[in-house]
């Protein structure tokens, strides 16, 4: 017996010896692709010794004695931190995602493939400047130069998510990927195809004015109603409403936005000197995108011959997208542009490889797709196009939903024009000075339209940078809804010249500010959206803007973490009056509702409109808002109501004042009385308190926003994979929401309504003053390893609204450096 017990022991002993020597190789090979901050690395294709410091935070000062070799170090720096990230980038804009993640991903690939975002990057490599096609042929063959070193001193892999998923190899870095990962970003900010495909979907089963109240104009002039989407397509026989989408999160991280409100969004804003303490210009910036682990930014300070840009960088290209250089600096906002139109294409009954246009029948032409996925056979697809773009399969878009019998739906989109120079736009924004080269740097830009807002430290400006379609004024549709493909109508008329695009030079107030609002009131077709951000983050800018004569670099850091909701300051007033007035009922609730009641009644009446994360009035508003746009339209919407589920708030304004008998939207059609608003507000908060009460306990005071509003940054694909999820995640509670300047949007549907998933992950403040003190912040870290301390240590600062000195002198980034880098030419 004794001697069993020794051989179990032993055992045991090995097993456990087995286990640690396996965890002691695995971290071994883990942390070799950990940079050393401090090495001595001889590269090929590097013309002239590099020093990179490494600050406290981990930002790399790159100092070069070219550009080209600046650029070089970039790619170096960035493949060290986010090889990773840039794979997976790289992979979504070729549409080879699913060769190492399997069927999930396809549907992306597929269309990817479909829209062939990778052949027009390839195209368009030779259509870029000179000192572009410089920039980018020295930053590819930086990140070359570290694979190779990576290779030959076995250092991980580069990144140890390459031991789970990189059975391919690592293929060299080309200039055609960088320019796809910008053009990838095109298309993750372009929502007007989903804009129209839901329009669509609505006229089909109300009329256009219910349409108009569901889904609102900008309020203001230039409202029109929606164009009768049927009629287009007279006779016409669509298929019923499909199943209910189950979105994949990680799909809408990759690929396109699921719904259009999830496109880009920004706030960024400027005064000149006359309305600054210190007689200079002060700009801030925050856009607003998708949240992921690492963050999709990375702070950088690039200087090198007659380049000295500093600011946030796009893992995969040579770029600072936002940032300043040593006399301008300058932020971005989403246009919001109607930069997509969807065409509804006839097939020929007598002959399906032809299609009907304003000259009779055309053929379709067609090119071969492949797709490979991982543990299935490939997928080998024809694909067709027609005079207006490719045509769209397998629902992509939602398009099904709106495409009639006999039809097809092609895709016409600013990004897919050519000549694309929107690379050479961005890299010669990087080098201007004043504002007549930021006006020439935009007119190159094709796509995502941006609004770029800039001082050369002496005037403040804004400028639309990217392509306009120019269309007809008698368009039916009006690129409102998808147009039908064979009337010349319909057609655009090409891209607006550049000049025609909105700007505003040294405004006369001093002030200069964009939230994604209308930036113009022209009527179609000079309208350029008919599908801007609702306008309460600019109302708010534009008062806190005004209520001081002069602001500062701390009040700009401030005014980015405002958290008031002027939506809330708006609506709660409309919908809650009768309630505060009549008081809570005592009668037809269960034991304790009415105290309960009555105080979360009490709160949200003595409430500012503050989404503080620490206070309970945000969630109590919040799920009343979502519990009421329920009540008001699920009867009459039924599946459709999973389209626009979630706060909407200039629908309920619309509702509460009867703006164009909107109060209608009160009244259940299923029942024989007439419903009131007020009964509806009513029922919508006792279920807004029912779920609150179920979820978050019977101690109202207890309750916090920022237990529902957390910010869960994971990373692509393991925080996708339960339960290890959360070992690759940052999170974060977050103040904010979804119409506040510090903007933290929610999906507004699910088991998590409010959770934090497209926020500013950057974050920065210019003082003209002294650039040197200008401030930035991203929401993750630098680095993208996951067993990195620099992988999320810059999250904590974002979610308290803090930022870090950035600053382009030697002796400020090596205070307290974590060490410093020498990259030498191999010999």
């Amino acid at each position: 017996m004794n001697a069993i017990l020794r051989w179990l022991l032993r055992g045991l002993a090995l097993v456990a010896a087995l286990v640690g020597l396996g965890a002691a190789l695995g971290a071994y090979l883990v942390t070799r692709s950990l940079p050393d901050p401090n090495a001595t690395v001889s590269l090929e294709g590097l013309d002239a010794p590099v020093s990179v410091i490494r600050d406290a935070n981990a930002v790399p000062h790159i100092r070069a004695a070219s550009a080209r070799d600046a650029a070089f170090a970039l790619g170096v720096v960035h493949a060290q931190d986010r090889l990773w990230q840039m794979e997976v980038a790289r992979r979504a804009a070729q549409g080879r995602l699913s060769a190492i993640l399997g069927e999930r991903t396809v549907a992306l690939d597929r269309l990817v493939k479909v829209l062939d975002i990778y052949g027009h990057a390839r195209r368009s490599v030779d259509e870029q400047t000179p000192e572009t096609q410089e920039a980018l042929a020295a930053y590819a063959a930086g990140v070359n130069a570290w694979i190779r070193h990576v290779d030959r001193e076995a250092l991980g892999r580069g990144a140890p998510e390459f031991f789970l998923f990189g059975e391919e190899g690592l293929s060299p870095w080309t200039e055609a990927d960088s320019l796809a990962v910008l053009k990838m970003m095109a298309l993750r900010l372009s929502a007007a195809a989903r804009s129209e495909v839901r329009r669509g979907r609505f006229l089909l089963s109300l009329p256009p004015e219910r349409v108009r109240d569901i889904l609102p104009d900008y309020p203001g002039p230039a409202v029109t109603t929606p164009p009768r989407f049927a009629e287009l397509f007279d006779g016409a026989r669509f298929a019923g409403l499909p199943a209910p989408r189950h979105d994949d999160p990680l799909l809408s991280l990759l690929g396109p936005v699921d719904r259009p409100e999830s496109a880009g969004a920004s706030n960024v804003w400027a005064v000149d000197g006359s309305r600054s303490a210190t007689g200079k210009p002060l700009l801030a910036s925050d856009p607003h995108l998708w949240l992921s682990a690492p963050s999709l930014w990375y702070l950088a300070d690039i200087q090198g011959g007659d380049l000295a840009v500093i600011g946030g960088t796009l893992p995969g290209t040579p770029l600072v997208l936002i940032g300043r250089n040593r006399t301008l600096g300058w932020g971005m906002s989403t246009t919001t542009a109607d930069d997509q139109d969807l065409y509804i294409e006839r097939v020929n009954p007598d002959d399906p490889g032809s299609y009907l246009s304003p000259d009779g029948w055309q053929p379709f032409s067609s090119r071969r797709i492949r797709i490979d996925v991982r543990g299935s056979e490939p997928i080998v697809e024809t694909v067709l196009e027609t005079r207006n773009g490719p045509v769209l399969s397998h629902d992509m878009l939602g398009v099904d939903a709106i495409t009639p019998e006999g039809h097809v739906a092609a895709l016409r989109w600013t990004a897919l024009e050519t000549p694309d120079r929107t690379m050479s736009a961005m890299m010669a924004l990087m080098r201007a000075t004043d504002a007549g080269e930021i006006e020439a740097a935009a007119a190159m830009a094709l796509a995502p339209a941006q609004n770029v807002i800039f001082s050369d430290g002496r005037d403040i400006g804004m400028v639309v940078a990217g392509a306009l379609p120019r269309r007809r004024a008698d368009s039916p549709s009006q690129g409102r809804v998808p147009s039908p493909g064979w009337l010349a109508e319909t057609e655009w008329q090409g891209l607006r010249p550049a000049r025609e695009n909105p700007r505003i030079l040294a405004p006369a107030t001093g002030a200069v500010a964009n939230a994604n609002n209308r930036i113009t009131e022209a009527a179609f077709p000079d309208n350029i959206s008919f599908d801007w951000d609702a306008p309460y983050r600019i109302r708010r800018l534009e008062k806190e803007l005004s209520a001081r004569d002069f602001h500062s670099r701390d009040s700009f850091v401030a005014l980015q973490n405002d958290a008031v909701s002027e939506m809330a300051r708006a609506v709660l007033p409309l919908v809650a009056r009768e309630l505060w007035w009549r008081g809570p009922a005592e009668t037809d609730v269960p034991s304790g509702e009415p105290a309960r009641r009555a105080r979360a009644l009490e709160l949200l009446a003595n409430w500012s409109g503050d989404m503080d994360r620490h206070t309970p009035e945000p969630l109590i508003f919040s799920e009343w808002m979502r519990q009421l746009t329920r009540r008001l339209a699920a009867d009459e919407l039924g599946p459709l109501f999973g389209e626009i589920e979630g706060p909407r708030p200039l629908f309920v304004e619309r509702v509460f004042l009867d703006i164009d008998g909107a109060g209608v939207w009160c009244d259940v059609d299923k029942t024989p009385e007439v419903e009131t608003c007020a009964e509806m507000a009513s029922l919508a908060f006792d279920d807004a308190m029912a779920r609150l009460t179920r979820d978050y306990g019977t101690n109202i005071d207890g309750w916090r926003w920022g237990a529902a509003h957390l910010a869960e940054q994971k990373h692509t694909p393991l925080g996708y994979l339960a339960p290890i999820g959360l070992l690759f995640s940052v999170t974060h509670e977050t103040s904010g929401g979804d119409y506040t300047i510090l903007r933290g949007q929610s999906s507004g549907k699910g088991s998590e309504p409010f959770a934090n998933i497209h926020a500013s992950g950057l974050r920065v403040v210019y003082d003209f003053a002294d650039l040197d003190r200008s401030l930035m912040i991203i929401s993750t870290g630098q680095s993208g390893h996951p067993f990195s301390r620099h992988y999320d240590d810059l999250g904590d600062l974002w979610a308290r609204g803090d930022m870090i000195s950035m600053s382009m002198m030697d002796d400020e980034a090596q205070a307290g450096a974590l060490g410093t880098m020498t990259l030498l030419p191999q010999e």
